[in-house]
Protein backbone atom coordinates (compact mmCIF):
# COMPACT_ATOMS: atom_id res chain seq x y z
CA UNK A 1 0.00 0.00 0.00
CA UNK A 2 1.20 3.53 -0.61
CA UNK A 3 0.50 6.33 2.13
CA UNK A 4 -2.33 7.96 0.08
CA UNK A 5 -4.18 4.50 0.28
CA UNK A 6 -3.20 4.03 4.18
CA UNK A 7 -4.81 7.78 4.46
CA UNK A 8 -7.90 6.85 2.60
CA UNK A 9 -8.34 3.44 4.85
CA UNK A 10 -7.94 5.58 7.79
CA UNK A 11 -10.47 8.06 6.49
CA UNK A 12 -13.14 5.76 6.38
CA UNK A 13 -12.55 3.25 9.13
CA UNK A 14 -10.43 5.55 11.36
CA UNK A 15 -6.83 5.50 12.42
CA UNK A 16 -7.59 4.40 15.95
CA UNK A 17 -10.25 1.99 14.81
CA UNK A 18 -7.71 0.37 12.53
CA UNK A 19 -5.03 0.22 15.43
CA UNK A 20 -7.07 -1.13 17.44
CA UNK A 21 -7.92 -4.56 15.61
CA UNK A 22 -3.56 -5.55 15.89
CA UNK A 23 -3.34 -3.96 19.31
CA UNK A 24 -6.51 -4.12 21.32
CA UNK A 25 -6.45 -2.35 24.20
CA UNK A 26 -3.27 -1.78 24.81
CA UNK A 27 -2.26 1.87 24.99
CA UNK A 28 -1.58 3.90 21.27
CA UNK A 29 -0.36 7.00 20.76
CA UNK A 30 -2.96 9.53 19.48
CA UNK A 31 -2.81 13.14 19.11
CA UNK A 32 -5.98 14.98 20.89
CA UNK A 33 -7.39 18.15 19.31
CA UNK A 34 -9.80 20.49 21.15
CA UNK A 35 -12.29 23.72 21.07
CA UNK A 36 -13.50 25.97 23.44
CA UNK A 37 -16.56 27.51 21.57
CA UNK A 38 -17.44 31.01 22.95
CA UNK A 39 -21.50 32.57 22.56
CA UNK A 40 -22.01 35.73 22.52
CA UNK A 41 -22.72 36.49 26.09
CA UNK A 42 -19.10 34.66 26.93
CA UNK A 43 -20.21 31.29 27.96
CA UNK A 44 -18.31 27.80 26.64
CA UNK A 45 -19.86 25.52 24.89
CA UNK A 46 -20.18 21.59 26.54
CA UNK A 47 -20.95 18.68 25.48
CA UNK A 48 -22.21 15.59 27.92
CA UNK A 49 -20.67 12.57 26.73
CA UNK A 50 -22.21 9.26 26.24
CA UNK A 51 -19.33 7.35 27.30
CA UNK A 52 -19.18 8.72 30.77
CA UNK A 53 -21.85 11.02 31.39
CA UNK A 54 -19.35 13.83 31.99
CA UNK A 55 -19.31 17.31 30.48
CA UNK A 56 -16.11 17.87 28.50
CA UNK A 57 -14.83 20.42 25.08
CA UNK A 58 -15.45 18.94 21.68
CA UNK A 59 -12.61 17.36 20.34
CA UNK A 60 -11.44 14.44 19.02
CA UNK A 61 -8.65 12.45 17.30
CA UNK A 62 -6.38 13.45 14.52
CA UNK A 63 -6.46 10.87 11.55
CA UNK A 64 -3.60 10.46 9.60
CA UNK A 65 -2.91 13.60 7.11
CA UNK A 66 -4.89 16.20 9.14
CA UNK A 67 -3.56 19.07 10.35
CA UNK A 68 -4.53 20.63 13.72
CA UNK A 69 -7.44 22.90 12.15
CA UNK A 70 -8.72 20.51 9.80
CA UNK A 71 -9.04 17.37 12.98
CA UNK A 72 -10.77 20.66 15.07
CA UNK A 73 -13.09 21.21 11.85
CA UNK A 74 -13.93 17.75 11.66
CA UNK A 75 -14.84 16.82 15.33
CA UNK A 76 -16.91 19.80 15.82
CA UNK A 77 -18.98 19.11 12.76
CA UNK A 78 -19.39 15.36 13.87
CA UNK A 79 -20.00 15.90 16.90
CA UNK A 80 -22.24 19.30 17.44
CA UNK A 81 -22.86 19.82 13.24
CA UNK A 82 -21.25 23.48 13.99
CA UNK A 83 -19.00 24.87 11.57
CA UNK A 84 -15.86 26.90 13.14
CA UNK A 85 -15.07 30.65 12.32
CA UNK A 86 -11.62 31.92 12.99
CA UNK A 87 -9.68 29.70 15.91
CA UNK A 88 -6.98 30.65 18.23
CA UNK A 89 -4.63 28.34 19.65
CA UNK A 90 -5.72 28.34 23.89
CA UNK A 91 -3.73 25.80 25.06
CA UNK A 92 -1.22 22.79 24.15
CA UNK A 93 -1.62 19.56 26.36
CA UNK A 94 1.05 16.99 27.42
CA UNK A 95 2.43 14.94 30.29
CA UNK A 96 1.35 12.11 32.27
CA UNK A 97 -2.10 13.07 32.78
CA UNK A 98 -2.92 12.99 29.32
CA UNK A 99 -2.50 9.07 29.70
CA UNK A 100 -7.01 8.36 29.01
CA UNK A 101 -8.50 4.34 30.18
CA UNK A 102 -11.51 4.96 28.53
CA UNK A 103 -14.33 2.63 30.03
CA UNK A 104 -14.25 0.19 27.43
CA UNK A 105 -10.69 -0.73 28.88
CA UNK A 106 -8.90 0.92 25.76
CA UNK A 107 -5.73 3.08 26.65
CA UNK A 108 -4.16 6.17 24.75
CA UNK A 109 -1.43 9.03 25.45
CA UNK A 110 -2.84 11.71 23.64
CA UNK A 111 -1.20 15.20 23.89
CA UNK A 112 -2.47 17.66 21.72
CA UNK A 113 -3.89 21.52 21.28
CA UNK A 114 -6.91 23.46 22.64
CA UNK A 115 -8.31 26.28 20.26
CA UNK A 116 -10.75 28.58 21.31
CA UNK A 117 -13.05 30.79 19.40
CA UNK A 118 -16.01 32.98 18.99
CA UNK A 119 -17.24 32.40 15.21
CA UNK A 120 -19.00 29.07 14.61
CA UNK A 121 -22.22 29.07 12.46
CA UNK A 122 -25.15 26.33 12.39
CA UNK A 123 -27.54 24.46 14.37
CA UNK A 124 -26.26 22.24 17.46
CA UNK A 125 -27.14 18.91 16.23
CA UNK A 126 -25.87 16.00 19.00
CA UNK A 127 -24.22 13.28 17.37
CA UNK A 128 -26.01 10.37 19.13
CA UNK A 129 -22.87 7.99 19.53
CA UNK A 130 -21.03 10.23 21.26
CA UNK A 131 -23.02 13.23 22.74
CA UNK A 132 -26.26 13.15 25.45
CA UNK A 133 -26.39 16.99 24.92
CA UNK A 134 -24.63 20.53 24.23
CA UNK A 135 -25.28 23.21 26.20
CA UNK A 136 -23.80 26.97 26.59
CA UNK A 137 -22.70 27.78 30.98
CA UNK A 138 -21.54 31.22 32.42
CA UNK A 139 -18.01 30.91 33.88
CA UNK A 140 -19.10 31.08 37.06
CA UNK A 141 -22.10 28.23 36.44
CA UNK A 142 -19.98 25.12 35.18
CA UNK A 143 -21.41 21.86 35.73
CA UNK A 144 -19.86 19.79 38.37
CA UNK A 145 -19.24 17.02 36.51
CA UNK A 146 -16.60 17.45 33.96
CA UNK A 147 -14.64 15.05 32.44
CA UNK A 148 -10.98 14.69 34.42
CA UNK A 149 -9.32 14.76 30.89
CA UNK A 150 -10.45 18.93 30.36
CA UNK A 151 -11.21 19.77 33.73
CA UNK A 152 -8.41 22.07 33.52
CA UNK A 153 -8.77 23.03 30.52
CA UNK A 154 -12.26 24.44 31.44
CA UNK A 155 -11.13 25.57 34.52
CA UNK A 156 -8.28 28.03 32.99
CA UNK A 157 -11.33 29.21 30.45
CA UNK A 158 -13.35 29.91 33.33
CA UNK A 159 -10.45 32.01 35.30
CA UNK A 160 -9.66 34.01 32.60
CA UNK A 161 -10.92 37.69 32.69
CA UNK A 162 -13.76 38.21 31.17
CA UNK A 163 -13.73 40.00 28.01
CA UNK A 164 -10.08 38.90 27.57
Amino acid sequence: MQIDDYIELYKNGGYIKEMRKHVGHAPILTCACGVIIENEDGEILLQKRQDNGCWAIIGGSMEMGETFEETVRRETMEESGLTLGKLEVFKLISGRDRIIEYPNGDVCFGPGIVFITREYEGSIVNDPEEVIEHRFFKRSELPENLNRFDRDIILDWANLEMGR
